[in-house]
């Protein structure tokens, strides 16, 4: 019998005997009060029948106690055998992973040979998550997944698990069912459809539609969906979602059918696809597929981004953008922008974290035309890497500029209802100089040319996002020479511009189109010294022989990537870093280049392509980002040698998945 019951079968007793002692004594004492010769008697006869009394009681509970330990048996044989008898699977187990019991069920789940294995990894994951006595944990057994139920107590400092097993395989194939027989929706964009279509003659256009066109409906056909023409370039193709799992198998084969496609030009046609699984109706669906197609387009196109279980996943995106020969948005942009610095008091104007000549540059061009219409403006810089400073020595001489560069803190103060917040060469919010501000105000204008990142700034008021162009600057040089009224740059701004369009493009040599050269032209009427230009990124002999070691220390994998590692800690490592991956680019048969470097507590990733290889989608792989030929990533908690074995994997990853 258990204690618990001996204590309530005494306290039951007690309380018995208590009653009765009290109502006899008063009896006796009142006898002895009427008749003093019963004193006597009244004692003997007290005594005998508290002896009685006592002698009844023990008897009584040996019995109770009999019967309780005949029920507790006959309980705990009903117990094990209803946990023998049972369908569900029970086991009882340590922490040492000693089964302390175990059902038919159970033995007949796992067979012999694996049950350690299994078991051993089932206790270590729910000692892992576990943060009550109670489990419910689902967990894959043979091809069977199971949801583990139960509860943990603790006996000598030994976990013991009660786990019961109930499998839910065939429900979850059924939702798996329900979930394959929904609708999505997917929205299909032809990237460069005007550009193609004004390089084919006239008589070839109706054919070159309809291939495209037909291209498309093949590929769409055997799915059983519809493909639904919107607009010239653009399509809304409405399908099964049990078609995903073959379109990710074959990664979206349909972006390379249409660039085979032959345009008459050396030009290929790309194709950029939204898709989205998250949505409950078709408006739904729409709307989270045209926010995948806007960063499909923001990073470059020719590639799929579809949206699933509250991420985003990239299909494609290995070929250079193309440049946009028509300048229409650039002159609406910059109308637009015009007019909402007017409507503002003032102006405030922020770049990337650790700003480089681009951005700088970039900022000093909206600066003037803000202060070209008479409002207050200001370049919020709270760092700058090691390039800028012969940079900032010149800005720091001219008197023009003295309040102009402000700190985080006083930018935030400075921000009222009337300010016009202009993000330059960044799109990403946690690379800017002060995320804060983005909190502040939502009157905000994007000038950007880096592709789409994952925590893209929205919403703004005017967004001028071009991914084909070779720099920011190129951007607002665009913007200044379309503006309203007539720009007239100081000499310093017009260098600044310029710098960042010659570093972004490597002397012009990467990424440069028609339109490149027109800004740099159109710098160069400015009066613009090319020599002291020059001068402001001039590499001195020690810098130079530290990039000529890691260049000759590059490994080369792939015959075609080289990899190089710089382990001196340096103020200037991200930039030697930077430059030598660059010079690796100058060496024969070299199409990428990869230089490792130690910044601060994280090993830093400089990476440079000649455009035959993505160097943004290696590097986005280790949480990093960039353009096609240039891009950058950071990794923590890792040694050198780690982040090297990682790169490589992710070097590895990218082409096994240009193979299939």
């Amino acid at each position: 019998m258990s204690k618990k019951n001996e204590k309530f079968i005494n306290n039951v007793l007690s309380r018995v005997t208590v009653i009765y002692f009290i109502t006899v004594t008063l009896l006796l004492i009142f006898m002895c009060i009427m008749n003093q010769d019963l004193i006597i008697p009244s004692l003997t006869v007290f005594v005998l029948l508290n002896i009685y009394s006592y002698w009844e009681s023990s008897k009584m509970s040996k019995i109770q106690k009999q019967k309780s330990e005949e029920l507790a048996s006959t309980l705990d044989n009903i117990t094990k055998q209803t946990l023998k008898d049972i369908i569900v699977p029970v086991v009882i187990i340590n922490s040492n992973c000693n089964i302390i019991y175990e059902n038919v069920s159970f033995k007949n789940m796992i067979t012999n040979q694996d049950k350690t294995k299994y078991m051993s990894d089932i206790i270590k994951e729910i000692s892992q998550d576990q943060e009550s006595q109670y489990i419910n944990k689902d967990f894959k057994i043979e091809e069977k997944t199971y949801n583990i139920i139960g509860n943990i107590t603790k006996k000598d400092n030994i976990s013991v698990y009660m786990l019961y097993f109930l499998e839910k395989t065939e429900y979850l194939l059924l939702e798996e069912k329900y979930n394959d027989s929904k609708d999505t929706v997917g929205i299909i964009m032809l990237d460069n459809y005007d550009e193609i279509i004004q390089n084919v003659s006239t008589e070839h256009r109706p054919q070159l539609v309809a291939k495209i066109e037909k291209t498309l409906y093949d590929w769409a056909t055997p799915t059983g969906g519809v493909i639904i023409k919107m607009e010239k370039d653009r399509f809304v193709y409405i399908f099964s979602r049990k078609n995903i799992k073959e379109f990710e198998d074959n990664k979206f084969n349909i972006l390379d059918k249409i660039r085979q496609i032959d345009t008459e030009s050396r030009i290929p046609l790309t194709l950029s696809v939204g898709i989205s699984l998250v949505g409950e109706s078709y408006y739904e669906l729409y709307k989270s597929a045209n926010s995948a197609l806007d960063i499909a387009l923001g990073r470059g196109g020719d590639q799929v981004v579809l949206k699933k279980d509250g991420k985003y996943d990239f299909f494609g995106g290995r070929t250079q953008e193309v440049e946009k020969r028509t300048k229409v948005k650039a002159r609406i942009v910059a109308h637009a922008l015009n007019e909402l610095i007017e409507e503002s008091k003032s102006v405030i104007i922020m770049g990337h974290v650790n700003s480089d000549i681009d951005s700088i540059g970039s900022a000093l061009g909206i600066y003037r035309l803000a202060k070209n219409q008479n409002k207050e403006a200001y370049i919020v810089l709270n760092s700058y890497g090691p390039t800028l400073e012969k940079f900032m020595e010149s800005v720091n001489k001219e008197e023009t500029y003295k309040d102009v560069f402000i700190g985080k803190n006083e930018a935030i103060a400075k921000v009222t209802s009337d300010t016009l917040l202009i993000i330059v060469d960044t799109n990403r919010k946690s690379y800017v100089e002060a995320p804060q501000l983005l909190e502040e105000t939502d009157r905000i204008v994007l000038i950007d040319h880096h592709r789409r990142g994952a925590d893209f700034i929205e919403p703004t008021l005017l967004k001028f996002h071009e991914v084909y162009a070779s720099s920011a600057a190129e951007l607002v040089t665009e913007i200044i020479s379309y503006s309203n009224d007539e720009v007239s740059l100081e000499q310093l701004e017009a260098e600044a511009l310029y710098s960042g369009i010659m570093i972004d493009t490597k002397n012009f040599t990467f990424k440069t189109g028609v339109r490149t050269f027109e800004a740099a032209a159109y710098l160069k009427k400015s009066g613009i010294d090319i020599i002291k230009i020059k001068q402001w990124f001039e590499t001195d002999l020690s810098t130079y022989n530290t990039i000529a070691e890691i260049v000759k220390s590059a490994q080369i994998i792939q015959d075609k990537i080289a990899i190089a590692t710089y382990t001196a800690i340096s103020p200037s490592s991200q930039l030697i870093a930077a430059k030598s991956a660059d010079e690796i680019l100058t060496i024969s048969g070299i199409t990428a280049s990869f230089v490792l470097y130690i910044y601060g507590e994280q090993i830093g990733i400089s990476g440079r392509s000649i455009g035959d290889i993505n160097v943004q989608l290696i590097l986005e792989k280790l949480g990093g980002g960039g353009h096609i030929t240039f891009a950058g990533a950071q990794l923590s908690d890792v040694t050198m040698e780690e982040a090297k074995e990682k790169l490589v994997l992710a070097i590895e990853e990218y082409f096994n998945e240009g193979t299939n």
